[in-house]
């Protein structure tokens, strides 16, 4: 159970991407499963942490309908970088020469991350989520490139369909516990204490 974004979650069911043929792939050394639209290249490179710190990477990536949808895995357990480091860090990387039109809490069932949405200096647009888990960064990014459209859909799509399968989390029972006690009314745990559906409308 993903938390949010849940708004659009009826459009795409019911538009034109949804016809594509996009197919699930499943990367199990790692961990995780991920929807493509066509199958995806696979790169091993190296990825800037935090303090410039180079690390291994890999990344799968499909460009297709002026769209591009890319998931990077950098080993980050050797690097001694607390959770905020990383995630900031990538935040900082995804949104540099853009703005940064939302950066809000995610949670793929037990895993707690970040979701942001860029708008690009030269007229793209990304959605894009990252998480620290298990010793690795999980960076997950769909790009409308400038000029393109009608790819919100399969934006939503991309970022949505990330699942993590070992069935673990980044946060212990006592943080779980707090995040539900903080937002009784949300439907299970929160993706985090600034979660935008744990604020309690004005009387």
């Amino acid at each position: 159970m993903r938390s949010i974004p849940f708004i659009l979650a009826a459009f795409v069911a019911s538009s034109p991407a949804a016809a594509q043929n996009w197919q699930e792939y499943s990367y199990p050394e790692y961990a995780f499963t991920v929807v493509f639209p066509a199958e995806p290249q696979i790169e091993t490179t190296t990825y800037q942490v935090a303090d410039n710190r180079p690390v291994q990477a890999h990344v799968y990536s499909v460009r297709q309908n002026n769209g591009v949808f890319k998931v990077t895995v950098a080993d980050i357990v050797n690097t001694g970088l607390d959770e905020k480091a990383v995630i900031d860090h990538a935040i900082k990387m995804l949104s540099a020469g853009g703005e940064v039109k939302y950066n809000i809490p995610q949670r793929i069932d037990s895993v707690y991350g970040r979701l942001l949405g860029v708008a690009g200096a030269d007229g793209s647009r990304s959605t894009a989520a990252v998480f620290d888990y298990n010793g690795r960064l999980y960076q997950i990014e769909a790009k409308e490139l400038p000029g393109g459209s009608d790819t919100a859909a399969d934006a939503l799509r991309f970022e949505q369909s990330l699942v993590f399968t070992d069935g673990g989390s980044n946060r212990s029972e006592d943080v779980i516990r707090a995040l539900r006690q903080a937002c009784p009314e949300t439907v299970g745990p929160p993706a985090g204490f600034d979660d935008p559906r744990c604020r309690r409308k004005a009387p």
